[in-house]
Formats: C-alpha cells, structure tokens, sequence
C-alpha cells in the first residue's frame, strides 16, 4: 500500500497559490484514477481505493503546509504504512516553472513542509515528487516577504498552460511510480 501526499494549505483562498500544486496534481491523479477524498482522517481529506491494481491512499492534510508532518505521521500509522511506501508531491522554488525531479531521500531544501514532514517521521527517506514554481523574479524586498508572497500568490495566467502540462506529467509520474517504481519513474520524468 503506498499513501501518496499533496501538499498545500487548504480553503478556497489558498486554492490556486504555487504553494497549493501538490494538492491540484494529487486532485487530478484522483479524478483520472476515479478515487474520492469522501473521508477525513489524521487531519486531511483521504480517498482510499486502487490505482493499477495497486492498493493507495491518497492525502491532502488540512493543517497547512508547514505542518504536513502531523497528518502524513498520523495516517502512515493509521495504516502500517512505512516511510518507503510515502511519496509527496510539493511545490519546489528551486526548480523552473513547470520542471518536476522525482527522488527518494533527499533533505528538505528549505521546504518547511518537507521539514514538517522530516521532523515527525525522524527520516528523509521517503519519495518526493518536487514541481518546480520558480522564484519570484522581484526579490527587492525582504527575501523572506518576498518568497512567501509568491508561494502565496496565484498561478498568472500565462502560466495556466505551463501549470496544466505539469499537472498531467505528474499525475502520470505517480502512476509509473506505483507500477514501475522509482528507478524508471526518474529516468522517464527527472
């Protein structure tokens, strides 16, 4: 069983925020694999079900992003799932807009979401699908203020089509990921 992780904060006003893309994949591999978030648990909206044959659970925490951990450690012992069967998908500043790199043990990269994560499982070693948001191109001001009010900001809508492929390739990535694994999931997305 894999529990797959969407990470961003949740309500209507968040709801197109770069910080939000983990929760828009995760929301379209559930509607192509045709799995309802009909259920809350430790803390997000869960759907549960199959996916290639493939037993998975699917989460979107509701206890914002830099607090993910306490959810994804509650429903990985809710359901005996170990941190090698966790995939997380999440917004990366680091990456171009629109690039994904899928890996497994890596550090948080300043991702307060991931450090969440880390903090409460006590290891780094889980799959992480990163997509990349970019950086904002105006940091002039406060660094932190800066990059908080652009996680926080809508996608443009010259980005809606970069954001739409994106979300496609990885709703595909984590099929691949579920049925080929992860040495083949990076060499056909990373």
């Amino acid at each position: 069983m894999k529990l797959i992780v969407g990470l961003g904060n949740p309500g209507r006003f968040y709801a197109d925020n770069r910080h939000n893309i983990g929760f828009m994949c995760l929301s379209h591999f559930a509607k192509a694999q045709k799995i309802p978030f009909n259920t809350k648990q430790g803390k997000a909206r869960v759907g549960i079900s199959e996916a290639a044959g493939e037993k998975v659970v699917l989460a979107r925490p509701q206890t914002f992003v830099n607090l993910s951990g306490e959810s994804v450690a509650r429903l990985l012992q809710r359901y005996g799932i170990t941190p090698d069967d966790l995939i997380v998908v999440h917004d990366d500043l680091d990456l171009p807009l629109g690039k994904i790199r899928i890996r497994k043990g890596s550090s948080s990269g300043g991702h307060r979401g991931i450090n969440s994560i880390i903090g409460q499982l006590d290891t780094q070693e889980f799959t992480r699908i990163r997509v990349g948001i970019g950086r904002p191109q105006d940091e002039t001001e406060a660094h932190d203020d800066a990059v908080k009010g652009y996680v926080l900001g809508d996608f443009t809508p010259d980005e809606a089509p970069v954001i739409a492929d994106v979300i496609s390739r990885v709703s595909a990535a984590l099929l691949c990921l579920i049925t080929e694994g992860l040495t083949t999931c990076m060499n056909k997305y990373n």
